[in-house]
């Protein structure tokens, strides 16, 4: 068994895919592209004077508000281009959270199963780990890039 596959049985529930497909997917979305490279990256929030923004790499993304830029840095991180951020903007700063200490859990855990190996084998574990990550997300997918209103209003009924 690899260590990707031991991290994901060890922390079942608070896996990173894990939550992403049960607490963010089945709400209403809205899916986000950023041009990241497919591994792992160094994110970091700026503040500007236009506003947050996320850097990975050369590149800046603007973000609405802090809890967004929070979110975002978590798959800019593990290399993950297309992601659904949550339509109620009220939910963001929990998920973020979630997956936030869901993504530090992973790192200690990779950290603790590959003691005694090499510099090599530690990077090769750590790697495996976030391109592990990043497949499971891809498959939950992205969604639609606008969420659908499908909700009966005063002003509009809905045809069935």
């Amino acid at each position: 068994m690899d260590i990707a596959a031991e991290i994901c049985a060890d922390l079942g529930d608070d896996w990173l895919p894990a939550i992403y497909a049960a607490k963010v997917r089945p709400q209403r979305t809205r899916s986000v592209r950023i041009d990241v490279p497919a591994r792992e990256n160094i994110a970091e929030i700026q503040y500007t004077l236009l506003g947050i923004e996320l850097k990975v790499g050369r590149r800046r993304f603007a973000c609405p508000d802090l809890a967004t830029a929070r979110y975002m840095r978590v798959f800019a991180r593990i290399g993950v281009p297309e992601f659904a951020v949550p339509y109620d903007i009220t939910r963001i700063s929990a998920i973020a959270d979630e997956l936030e200490t869901s993504w530090q859990r992973a790192l200690i855990m990779v950290g603790e199963k590959s003691l005694g190996r090499s510099a090599r084998g530690s990077a090769a574990a750590r790697s495996k780990l976030v391109r592990a990550i990043r497949d499971q997300i891809a498959v939950a997918g992205a969604g639609e890039a606008m969420p659908t209103f499908d909700r009966e209003t005063r002003q509009r009924k809905i045809d069935q």
